[in-house]
């Protein structure tokens, strides 16, 4: 086992490590198992331990800036933070527990998603005959790779939310256009979360347009039922009456 620990140690430019923690006998011989499990006996040393867990991965205040933050509030726990935070008609006072038993708290986040995409794998893929948009795609790699897993769209600078949101932006404007090129229409709107979305933000932009003056906004009969739907809901708070009709029978001139 300490020859183990010792070429592990080498291995990483660890030998000064070793020679402080292994060779003063400060720690006791380790037991070494491979398992997908990541067993851990009380014998590893800190140093030797996964690094990958849920929590030192996704939670960011440690326990001293934790005891900072709430002793600049004035609060004695993260629970009476909470308290004042979230409204009593909402607040679950059962402390949350994650009930499966098959994955442990300090679980590394590489087998966590080995285990969640086993239960994926259980579920039956069928047949979508729903319709109305929503059908079965494929999406081109080349389109994939180049343009939706394309960093260059939100990491120019730093992989902040600002970046993001320009990148999301700038092939907002790019749909947008091509759209108006095809169509000859001045005005598009698109949206990248869903196309109700972008038909309550069409009709918005045209109310804006024309300062409110006018009133009646006309939508074609081929449109989804359900972005209809969003579409006379967004129009009930702007006071916009909404007409549904074949765009083939009206002449504008």
């Amino acid at each position: 086992a300490e020859d183990g620990i010792r070429d592990f140690c080498l291995s990483r430019g660890l030998g000064d490590v070793y020679k402080r923690q292994v060779l003063t006998n400060s720690i006791r011989p380790m037991k070494f198992s491979v398992s997908l499990k990541y067993q851990q006996t009380q014998q590893v040393p800190n140093f030797l331990k996964a690094t990958d867990s849920l929590v030192n991965r996704h939670i960011g205040p440690n326990e001293k800036e934790i005891y900072e933050m709430l002793h600049s509030l004035g609060l004695s726990s993260l629970d009476e933070l909470m308290k004042q935070t979230i409204p009593e008609s909402v607040y679950d006072k059962e402390a949350l527990e994650f009930k499966h038993q098959e994955i442990p708290q300090q679980v590394p986040e590489t087998l966590l998603l080995k285990r969640f995409g086993d239960m994926m794998n259980q579920n039956e893929l069928k047949k979508c005959y729903i319709g109305a948009g929503y059908y079965n795609t494929i999406t081109p790699p080349v389109v994939q790779r180049n343009i939706l897993e394309n960093p260059q769209w939100y990491t120019s600078y730093t992989p902040y939310q600002a970046e993001i949101s320009q990148g999301r932006l700038e092939s907002l404007l790019n749909f947008q256009t091509m759209i108006c090129e095809l169509t000859g229409l001045e005005q598009s709107n698109a949206s990248l979360l869903d196309e109700g979305t972008a038909a309550a933000e069409a009709l918005n932009l045209c109310y804006g347009t024309f300062s409110s003056k006018k009133n009646v906004f006309l939508v074609s009969k081929d449109v989804f039922p359900q972005t209809i739907e969003i579409v006379k809901t967004k129009a009930k708070f702007l006071n916009v009456e909404i007409i549904v009709d074949d765009l083939s029978l009206i002449h504008i001139s």
